[in-house]
C-alpha cells in the first residue's frame, strides 16, 4: 500500500502538522487514484490533500505481480519534493544547506550519491565551522573529536565506523567520490550533520539570544553586563 493516502494519518510534509488526510477536495466524484499496467508491473499514483494547509500530496507506487498477487517494490513522495528529515536551520549557510538537502532527497535513489554529498557536507561544515586544519575527514573527525560534547563526538566517530574509512580511503580522502557504501551509511551521515547543525549553527545564536536578554535586564538594575 502506498503512503500518503485519504484517511491515513501522517505529518503533512507541506505544513509539518499530523493530520489525518482526505481525498482532495478537486476531485468530486472521489477517484483519488489511477494506475498504469505492463504485463508484470502496476503503477498506481495516489493523490491526498491536507485538511489543514490544503495542499496536495502525490504518491507513486511499483508494484510487480499478476492478478490479485502483488508485492509493492518502490514507492515514492512525488509531491511535494520532500527530503523527509526536518527542516534546516535557517543559520545553516547556504551552501552547505545546498549539499544536505540533496543528499537527503537522493537517498531513495542511490545511497552512494548521496553519502558522497553528506560527506562533502560534513567536511564543509568541519572545516568552516570546527576550524578543522586538515585536509581529509578522517583527519579532520581526529582533530575535532576532542573539542565536542561526548555523546556528538562519539557519532561522528561512528561516521568512520560505519563507513569502513580504513577500507575505502576514498571517503576520507576524496569526499564527493561514488563509491560503496555500506547499508544505513547515508541516513547516518545525515543523522550526524544534524546534531552538528544543532550544535555549530543553532545553539550559539540561542545561547546568544538569552545573554542578550539578561545583559539587558542586568541594564535595567543599573548593573555591569556579563563578561564575554
Amino acid at each position: 500500500m502506498a503512503k500518503h493516502r485519504p484517511d491515513e494519518r501522517v505529518k503533512c510534509p507541506h505544513c509539518k502538522t499530523t493530520v489525518r488526510l482526505e481525498v482532495p477536495s478537486s476531485i468530486d466524484w472521489g477517484a483519488y487514484w489511477a494506475t498504469v499496467s505492463s504485463p508484470n508491473f502496476t503503477t498506481q499514483i495516489t493523490y491526498a490533500q491536507c485538511p489543514d494547509c490544503l495542499q496536495i500530496l502525490i504518491t507513486a507506487e511499483v508494484l510487480e505481480g499478476k492478478g490479485r498477487s502483488y508485492e509493492s517494490k518502490a514507492e515514492h513522495l512525488l509531491w511535494p519534493r520532500s527530503v523527509g528529515r526536518d527542516p534546516i536551520p535557517e543559520a545553516v549557510p547556504e551552501n552547505i544547506a545546498g549539499d544536505y538537502t540533496e543528499a537527503a532527497l537522493i537517498i531513495p535513489f542511490s545511497p552512494k550519491a548521496s553519502a558522497a554529498l553528506s560527506r562533502r557536507c560534513l567536511q564543509t561544515i568541519l572545516r568552516e565551522a570546527g576550524n578543522t586544519k586538515s585536509k581529509d575527514l578522517n583527519d579532520q573527525i581526529e582533530e575535532i573529536i576532542p573539542a565536542l560534547p561526548t555523546n556528538i563526538a562519539k557519532n561522528l566517530d561512528a561516521v568512520r565506523v560505519v563507513g569502513n574509512f580504513a577500507a575505502h580511503p576514498l571517503k576520507s580522502k576524496t569526499t564527493g567520490e561514488i563509491i560503496e557504501v555500506e547499508p544505513g551509511e547515508a541516513e547516518w551521515n545525515l543523522d550526524v550533520i544534524d546534531a552538528l547543525f544543532d550544535y555549530y549553527y543553532v545553539r550559539p545564536i540561542l545561547e546568544q539570544e538569552k545573554r542578550d536578554k539578561l545583559n539587558q535586564k542586568l541594564k535595567d538594575a543599573g548593573k555591569p553586563p556579563l563578561k564575554e
